[in-house]
């Protein structure tokens, strides 16, 4: 049994950050694991635009501690309005990694997205043309549709017939929660991928509703049944180049998460490699572990892969009650836990 593990420096191929005092608060976390990011866009009001995703990379850039090595790749949020010739630019300016695709009011700050994928049209195909990928939430908004099936209709009604139309569209499936989602990124051409978050390896909706309501487990999409949470371990740990690392952290504070609201997000950043690391451990995929996270994503995206080494070793970590947030402190994912790896160096 391995007591250490050496890779090239991670990336997280799906990320919130917020704005302001959270930002500042929480960009750490992520700076000391990982080499870049994707950055979701779904601020409010939404980075909309390479000029605002620009500005929006300078305030990031101001949170990274001094010594840290860290890039954040900045998304655009796509909406019924978004102007392809902007998207195409601040992409081939190095601005823009990629556009983001939120079916409007499918999770937070989302009201703004796209109302029907025929509206972005255009854009999508002048993506394709430019080679810029598209990160898809995949979610049904139906209020007739329930929301453990809301992924699984996504990909009927939406994904697939645009994958069907535009094929040379590089297309990430984000934070899949079913064994459908699996199943349709294996019979995907080349240009289909997906992320996986740490939580739905871990979690079942077993841990939002048994003994009691736990906000903290909550997230969307929301954790489904254990068929699923499996097919999803089988999928990340089979060293697939389909999927990489994604843990769509999301920072909420506190009382937003254990209100009337109970705002959808798991916090992860603070213990994100140690979490994954936990799940490839317990597969016996240890050998599968750098693939996933530091060279499948880079592959899919077109970027080289990240030449730093980060060595992870067998030990306790205690999961504090909180971390600091800004103006309210955060509950993080695996609280009063002990998980089984650190980062060493």
């Amino acid at each position: 049994m391995a007591d250490s593990l050496t890779i090239r420096r991670p990336d997280d191929w799906h990320l919130h950050f917020r704005d302001g005092e959270t930002m500042r608060a929480v960009v750490p976390h992520t700076a000391r694991q990982f080499a870049r990011a994707i950055v979701m866009p779904n601020l409010s009001p939404p980075v909309t635009t390479t000029a605002l995703a620009a500005d929006y990379r300078d305030r990031i850039l101001q949170a990274v501690p001094e010594g840290l090595d860290f890039i954040p790749l900045m998304t655009a949020y796509l909406t019924d309005d978004s102007d392809a010739g902007d998207l195409a630019t601040g992409h081939a300016d190095g601005v823009l990694t990629a556009a983001k695709l939120y079916p409007a009011g499918a999770t937070t700050n989302s009201a703004s997205g796209v109302t029907d994928v025929a509206n972005i049209m255009g854009v999508l195909e002048r993506m394709a043309e430019v080679g810029m990928p598209l990160c898809v939430h995949g979610e049904v908004v139906d209020h007739d549709i329930d929301i453990f099936d809301r992924e699984a209709v996504f990909i009927d009604r939406v994904l697939e017939p645009l994958t069907r139309r535009l094929p040379e569209l590089k297309v990430i499936f984000e934070h899949i929660t079913t064994r459908e989602a699996v199943s349709f990124v294996e019979d995907g051409g080349t240009n289909m991928a997906a992320t996986i978050t740490p939580q739905h390896l871990h979690i079942n909706r077993n841990a939002i509703l048994v003994g009691g309501i736990r906000p903290h487990m909550y997230c969307l999409p929301v954790a489904k049944r254990e068929e699923h949470r499996l097919a999803l371990r089988k999928a990340a740990t089979s060293g697939s180049p389909r999927y990489f690392l994604g843990t769509d952290s999301a920072p909420h504070h506190r009382g937003d998460k254990e209100s009337a609201c109970g705002c959808a997000g798991i916090f992860n950043a603070p213990f994100a490699l140690e979490s994954y690391l936990q799940v490839f451990d317990e597969e016996n995929a240890l050998d599968r572990f750098e693939g996933f996270a530091s060279l499948n994503g880079p592959r899919f995206y077109g970027l080289p892969a990240n030449e730093e080494r980060i060595v992870l070793e067998r030990a306790p970590v205690e999961v504090p009650a909180q971390v600091a947030g800004g103006a309210e402190p955060i509950v993080p994912f695996h609280v009063g836990e002990t998980l089984g790896w650190r980062m060493a160096r």
